[in-house]
């Protein structure tokens, strides 16, 4: 009795260290995706170039990460999580060395583009949890890793401010590296290879295409303040992402061994799973865009604060520890009723965040109770739509399609740092360019208009019974006499 005790209590300390290690790996790669986004003026005089070029920073690192992370996830399928996970750590580590020691944006942009890889840490570190957890274990620790994302962008935010105002840019990759190579090696000594792997091989044409959509997808939404979207050449990066991933989806289809299962994706469960990701991303790096921006307005504007960006930072910090403490709560809803209601209480929380936002934010208490309601929101939200993904679909295929979730969430990021950035553009005080108080009220209001349709989304997610149905259906014909 007490050897089984002795051993029970083992394998949860093993599974414990386990998930600490990935949940650091997963806090690293979130803190270097927003650390640069308070720093691009900084980058831009320091790396003696333009505001438009300095983007690029930002830019190489989503699509580095967009490009990388389904591949990551489906070698770690067939060859191995630990492993890949190890090599994606340790490309994080390498590209932050090298962003760290950067002294032109052709070095640092290299840097980030191997940082990117560090994007599928995410779909390798689900699938590790869901084949080393006990089942009861797994939807809490998904829970906790998605959270990390949004986490990690609030602890970014706030290091950026204090690096910033006193130390020399450098210092926004010197600090993370000491995380990113701690990750790596605990990440090679604790983290053990699964016995479950996917007897396949990539398909190089799909991975090929696949990569050549989402970077014209891509550049046309983050370019798109820039370049105008209206612009031709916008348009045309645009309609030629959505023509290659349509080419992407037809290769897959007929392939003998898809990149990913194009039949799998079709499930209800996971189709509209990805859409409320898409949305939900929208939700999260809007308001990284708006309310710094908002908070470091000049006071003569008649709404701004006059804030610092260490100061706006910290006013972030409540929405990280919502997103933290909401975690949980996420997990024991998702065990207890399924993973569908959190995602609705999230999806709604955080249009709630957003319409709070737009009637009142006259006041730092005003904008971080939208802020706390919006880090409630998106906890919930992320924690949940996670699980869904890998309740629907096989063990086999949990990194490839938690990467496609990592890329629908990417996207929407995409779309919800751009689309507020040029509305605030388009709608200035006059001579200052300067966005106006009405401009960031339409943001909010378009925000929340967003997450009202992420809400009726979620509300075609299949629920835990109608899920488990088809399933059901699926192993009592594998079992039938009459099937074998």
């Amino acid at each position: 009795m007490l050897t089984g005790i002795n051993a029970s209590a083992s394998r949860g300390s093993r599974s414990g260290l386990v998930l600490g290690v990935l949940a650091l790996g997963a806090l690293s790669y979130s803190v270097l995706q927003s650390i640069v986004a308070p720093a691009l003026p900084t980058l831009a005089a320091d790396l003696h170039t333009t505001s438009a070029d300095a983007t690029w920073v930002l830019t190489a690192f989503l699509l580095s990460a967009s490009v990388l992370t389904p591949v990551f996830g489906r070698l770690g399928d067939i060859h191995g999580k630990h492993r890949l996970l190890v090599v994606a750590l340790a490309l994080l580590s390498a590209g932050t060395l090298v962003s760290a020691l950067a002294g032109s944006l052709g070095v640092m942009l290299a840097g980030r583009i191997l940082q990117g890889a560090g994007g599928g840490v995410f779909p390798l570190a689900f699938a590790i949890v869901r084949d080393e957890l006990s089942r009861e274990r797994i939807p809490r620790a998904i829970a906790l890793l998605s959270a990390m994302l949004g986490i990690g962008g609030a602890v970014g935010v706030v290091v950026a401010g204090v690096i910033v105002e006193d130390l020399p840019y450098h210092w926004l990759f010197w600090i993370p590296l000491v995380v990113t190579t701690a990750a790596t090696v605990a990440a090679w000594r604790w983290v053990p290879e699964s016995p479950i792997r996917h007897d396949s091989s990539i398909n190089w044409l799909s991975a090929l295409l696949l990569a050549a959509g989402l970077v014209a997808l891509l550049l046309g939404i983050t370019q798109a303040d820039g370049w105008g979207w209206g612009s031709a050449r916008n348009l045309g990066f645009i309609a030629g992402g959505l023509a290659i991933l349509g080419a992407y989806v037809a290769v897959e289809l007929r392939a003998r061994v898809p990149l990913v299962d194009m039949k799998v994706m079709a499930r209800r469960g996971v189709w509209t799973t990805n859409a409320v990701t898409l949305f939900v991303g929208f939700g999260m790096f809007a308001g990284i865009v708006l309310v710094p921006a908002l908070l470091e307005m000049p006071v003569a504007t008649g709404y701004g604060f006059g804030d610092s960006v260490l100061t706006a930072g910290l006013y972030i910090v409540p929405n990280a520890l919502a997103m933290l403490l909401v975690g949980p709560v996420a997990a024991q809803l998702s065990q207890a009723h399924g993973a569908k209601l959190p995602a609705l209480l999230g999806t709604a929380l955080t249009g709630v965040a957003y319409a709070m936002l737009a009637v009142a934010h006259g006041t730092h208490a005003e904008v971080v109770a939208g802020l706390v309601v919006q880090g409630l929101g998106i906890g919930l939200a992320f924690g949940s739509l996670a699980n869904l993904i890998v309740e629907a679909v096989p063990q086999a295929q949990t990194g490839a399609a938690t990467a496609i979730n990592t890329i629908m969430r990417t996207v929407g990021g995409a779309f919800g740092s751009s689309i507020p950035a040029s509305i605030l553009a388009a709608h200035t005080i006059a001579g200052s360019g300067v966005p106006t108080e009405h401009a960031f009220t339409v943001v909010f209001w378009v925000t929340a208009a967003v997450m009202g349709v992420a809400v009726l989304v979620a509300l075609a997610v299949p629920s835990r019974r109608a899920a488990a149905a088809p399933a059901a259906a699926r192993r009592m014909r594998s079992t039938s006499p009459v099937a074998g």
